[in-house]
């Protein structure tokens, strides 16, 4: 590597890990572990991942997409369950590589996926502006939503509410701005920049504010003991690390098509991607950290940094494990109200308020699916939210696939020709029916399927009854034909 080139690479790491290090704290706490356990993902990712095949420039670590889940997780579980469940999670994954499946996560719809990640962005903002306000949150979704309309009440009841309200809207208001400043004008990361104002702030004014509580590396590290190995025999647990693998998994090759699509360099191989991104969630599991996944905020910075080789996102591991190690002191300055203030940001990023009105204009079924499936992650969970988005996709994709159109015409010796043509599945029917018994009762009537291209069993069944029952009642010589032509049995 030529000294040019190292000079550019270590510049974009040194950018991705200014990115990196508030996200990856900020992400731990909201997740309801400690901070430093959120270092650790990010380290795995970049000396571990950042080596590994698969994608060159997108940058892993612990993501807030993924926030919800290992808080239900850790509070349903225990914190000692995180490393077994993302240690299973991890082998799940490489399993899904080895067997080359990684490119058929590209099949879920689009709306779920931009669904899922509205319904956690709006979990995350209804969960930190509470932390914001240094007030406890109701436990569900639907109670935080509730819970709103007198949080500006508690928030103003006591001095360290009100700073710690102050601190965090102030982040926010940073975060907002900051990307509309002259370049010039913007020399560190948005993140970063609203954290260090932050603590010089509460430091400025003595501001009353809680803050991390640190207690380095070495002293947060758990390895999944027997008792909690044992435990993955459960169903409940076995759910969770279905969903914590796919869900990871899915988050990251959607992130590796967007980055594929800010650079010319070479192209992602997702089966490769899959197994690195087990092989650093089963580490991780090993050291009892958060799981990892390929995050889009970090990767981007990396691309417009100048990365271009896997050297960056190495370095940019390096940097966090030496920050991890020599400054650890500095994290207890960074109040809890920035940190939330941080990821209500975020969490406001995850939702495509955008993309919500030109898609109900043209795509009104997507947008329904997405709203759907945004609601029930926040009223529900992330596991029955993407469940029910899926199914939905499900039902409208078989809805548009099925169509039917009837032509009726009379041969002119007193019989009725019908033909059908399409797909005829027990979604369409109350169509059939319908225009079958709007048909001369007098008459008899030949039923030609022969441009069927699918005809399921509800549908066979519907029309031999309907068949034999006009038969009976008024002109007999209805024929539906055995094995008609083309038609699915």
């Amino acid at each position: 590597m030529s000294p040019a080139v190292l000079r550019r690479e270590v510049s974009a790491s040194l950018v991705v890990f200014l990115v990196a290090l508030p996200l990856c704290v900020g992400i731990a706490v909201a997740s309801g572990v400690p901070a430093e356990l959120g270092l650790v993902t990010g380290i795995v990712g970049g000396l571990l991942v950042g080596l590994l095949p698969g994608s060159s420039l997108q940058v892993s670590g612990p993501a807030a997409g993924l926030t919800v889940l290992v808080f239900e997780a850790v509070h349903r579980y225990g914190l000692p369950m995180l490393g077994t469940l993302v240690l299973a999670a991890g082998l799940l994954q490489v399993l899904l590589g080895l067997l080359k499946l990684g490119r058929w996560f590209r099949a879920i719809s689009l709306a779920v996926v931009e669904g899922m990640l509205a319904g956690i962005g709006l979990t995350i903002v209804l969960g930190q502006v509470y932390a914001m306000a240094d007030t406890e949150a109701p436990g569900s979704g639907l109670g935080k939503i509730a819970g709103l309309p007198g949080l500006p009440g508690d928030a103003l009841g006591s001095a360290g509410s009100r700073a710690a309200l102050a601190v965090g809207a102030a982040t926010v208001a940073v975060l907002v701005l900051w990307p509309r400043l002259p370049a010039r004008a913007r020399p560190l990361p948005g993140p970063l920049a609203a954290v260090l104002a932050a603590v010089v702030a509460t430091a400025a004014f003595d501001l009353p504010v809680a803050t991390l509580d640190v207690q380095g590396l070495l002293g947060v590290i758990r390895p999944p003991g027997t008792d909690e190995l044992a435990r993955l025999a459960e169903v409940g647990v076995i759910g969770s690390v279905i969903a914590l693998a796919l869900i990871s998994s899915a988050e990251s090759l959607f992130s590796a098509a967007a980055v594929d699509r800010m650079h010319d360099g070479p192209r992602t191989d997702y089966d490769r991607e899959l197994l690195a991104q087990g092989t650093g969630n089963a580490v991780c599991g090993v050291l009892g950290a958060l799981p990892m996944t390929a995050v889009i905020v970090r990767s981007a910075a990396n691309v417009q940094a100048g990365g271009r080789t896997k050297a960056s996102r190495v370095l940019h591991g390096v940097w966090l494990l030496l920050f991890a190690a020599l400054f650890p002191a500095a994290l207890s300055l960074i109040p809890l109200a920035a940190l939330a203030g941080v990821l209500v940001y975020a969490g406001c990023k995850l939702i495509p308020a955008g993309r919500l009105l030109p898609l109900w204009r043209h795509h009104r079924g997507e947008a329904v699916i997405l709203a759907c499936t945004a609601v029930a992650v926040v009223a529900l969970n992330l596991f029955e939210g993407v469940l029910l988005g899926l199914l939905l996709a499900v039902v409208k994709s078989a809805w548009e696939t099925s169509h039917v159109h009837f032509e009726v015409a009379d041969d002119g010796e007193g019989r009725i020709r019908v033909a059908l043509t399409g797909n005829a599945t027990f979604l369409r029917l109350p169509k059939m029916l319908d225009t079958l018994e709007a048909l001369p009762r007098d008459r008899p009537i030949d039923l030609d399927l022969s441009g069927v291209r699918h005809l399921d069993h509800a549908c066979r069944t519907a029309l031999t009854t309907w068949a034999d029952r006009h038969d009976r009642a008024n002109a007999p010589g209805v024929r539906v034909p055995p094995d008609p032509v083309g038609a699915d049995r």
